[in-house]
Formats: C-alpha cells, structure tokens, sequence
C-alpha cells in the first residue's frame, strides 16, 4: 500500500510531525508541488493521494488503477473532480475543523488592527511622529473599542461560531446572518439588516455558485460609512473591484483580506497597489499556526485509518453531505 501528497508544501517548512501519517499507510511520496500535468504519473500507482490545492481531474482519476482513496487536506474539495471519482467508487475526504482557533485569532488580529490603528500608528513611529510630539500619546488617529460595536457574522459553522464566542468576551453584539434572499430563521437576522446594521462584518462562508461576489456594489452600498469587512473565507466572495471603489471613495471605513480572488497574486494585482491604511491583506496565512497544520496531518492519518478500518471518516462527494 503506497500514498502521495502532492503539494506537501502547502502543510509543512519541515516543521510537521508526519509520525501519524507513516502509522497509517507506508510507504509515502511528499512532492513539494506538483502541476496538473504531473499529477496523472504522480497517483497512477498509488492507493491513497493527497491534495491540498491541486486539481485531480477526470483523466487522471481514471487512469490511476490501483487508487482507492482521495484525501483532500482542506475543508474546500472543488479541487476534485467529484463525479469521475464517485463514477469510479473512489470516496473523497476532506479535514474538518482543524483550524477553528488559528482562523478565529486571525479574525480578531484584523478587527484590532483596523479598529486601533496599528497600521497608521506604526508608521507614524517609523517616521518620527512620535518622537516629535509635543504630548507623550499623540492622538492623530481614533481608536475605537469592539466593545458595543456589531459583529454580522456571515456563515455560521465551524468557524463563524468560533468568532462569535470569542466577540461576546470582547462586549460586541453579535448578528448572524440569514442566507441571502431567505427569510431569516429564528435566531438569525435577514441578509441585508446584517449588512447595513454591523460595524464589522466577517465572512465564513464557502465559495459556491451562489456565494461568488456575495459583497459587491449593492452591500457597499448598504453599509455604514464606519464599517469594516473582514475576509478570511475565500476571496471569490468579494468583488474586489467594488472593494476597491468603496475604499477609495471612503464608502467605508476599510477591509482586512487574508484571502484574494487569484493566489498567489500577481504582481499587478490592484488591490495589493492599494496602498492606503484602510485596507490591510495577509497571505491566506488564517488558517496556517503550527498546532492547525498538525491537527490537519493527524486528522488525515484518521482519515486513512478509519477508511481501511471501514469506520466514518469525514467522506464528501456526490449525494453525500
């Protein structure tokens, strides 16, 4: 029995314990990455093959006659090919909740940021603001506190739960939002009353058809002139060109990103030449603590495990949930 990790960098810089992942199938091929032209030589002799990002079409489904397993290292699995898998009776996996606390201090990092000024303040000691000031604490920029602000939690599993336990320590009023054009369900509140009602509002919901530009013009438009957005979910969420609008035009108070729509960007990318301190980004690094990554390499090796043990283990695919 053999496996592949095909884009084994995306979890580790060495700093990973795979003791687990050894335990439960052996032997294993960690590629650093692999391009989609590799991956059909890369899995057409193995049992069990992992993958992050890379895209494991039809083709090499079907070419891979010894495979029995496909392991996504993510909660997101659009990078599967997921009807020439069921078409073949290969399961596909995916990890869960492994991140929960990394994203959630991710989310609190940004709205702290953002409400507090860090990033006008540093530089204001960078250029010698400070140190010219004729007061020990100048005040050239508001400070806010999250306490008594509203929270519109936008997707409300795994992870917009996290946030919203941990904003209730900090004294926020918390909305959660209702689907968008549903009416809201007991406990929630519908779509665009989270919208223009928030003072930050956080995304935590999955990239699908209905969800791509789910912020766009119209919800800029809805929101405060004080609001913040937060995007630590998937950049396919936001127009980012109607971010950049309503940042520019002060529309609103700013946004802090942790992910884009193409990644990794490109150096002409427009909002990475957006240089103003309303906007600040991060290297779709929410998700990445050290404790999160092994969490995510030992609920694989639970994964494998309990497939070949013929126990639940985490199965995603066509008619499944």
């Amino acid at each position: 029995m053999s496996a592949v990790f095909l884009d084994f960098g995306s979890a580790t810089r060495g700093d990973m314990d795979c003791t687990k992942l050894e335990q439960a199938i052996s032997p294993w091929c960690f590629y650093e990455e692999s391009s989609e032209q590799q991956v059909l030589e890369r899995i057409k002799d193995v049992e069990v093959v992992v993958s992050n990002k890379v895209f494991i079409n039809r083709a090499a489904i079907f070419a891979a006659d010894r495979l029995k397993l496909i392991c996504v290292s993510a909660t997101g699995y659009n990078n599967i090919d997921l009807v020439a898998a069921a078409e073949r009776n290969i399961p596909v996996c995916n990890v869960r909740g492994y991140a929960t606390s990394s994203v959630v201090q991710h989310v609190f990092m940004l709205m702290l940021n953002l409400s507090c000024r860090f990033v006008e303040y540093q530089k204001l000691v960078r250029d010698g603001g400070w140190q010219a000031s004729k007061f020990f604490c100048p005040l050239d920029f508001g400070i806010e506190e999250l306490s008594g602000k509203t929270l519109g939690i936008i997707g409300y599993g795994e992870l917009g739960k996290g946030v919203a336990e941990i904003a209730k320590a900090f004294g926020m009023q918390v909305l959660i939002a209702e689907r968008k054009d549903k009416p809201a369900r007991p406990g929630r509140a519908a779509f665009d009353e989270v919208v223009s009602r928030a003072d930050f509002i956080t995304l935590h919901c999955p990239l699908s058809q209905d969800t791509q530009n789910l912020v766009s013009r119209r919800e800029f438009d809805l929101m405060k002139p004080s609001a913040y957005l937060i995007n630590t979910a998937r950049g396919g969420l936001v127009n980012e060109t109607d971010l950049l609008h309503s940042l520019t035009t002060e529309q609103i108070a700013g946004a802090a990103l942790d992910v884009l729509r193409e990644e990794p960007p490109r150096n002409n990318n427009l909002i990475l030449q957006h240089q103003s301190a309303n906007l600040i980004v991060t290297p779709h690094m929410a998700w990445a603590s050290k404790q999160s990554r092994q969490r995510l390499l030992d609920q694989l090796a639970g994964n494998i495990d309990n497939f070949f043990q013929d126990k639940p283990f985490n199965q995603v695919g066509i008619g499944l949930g």
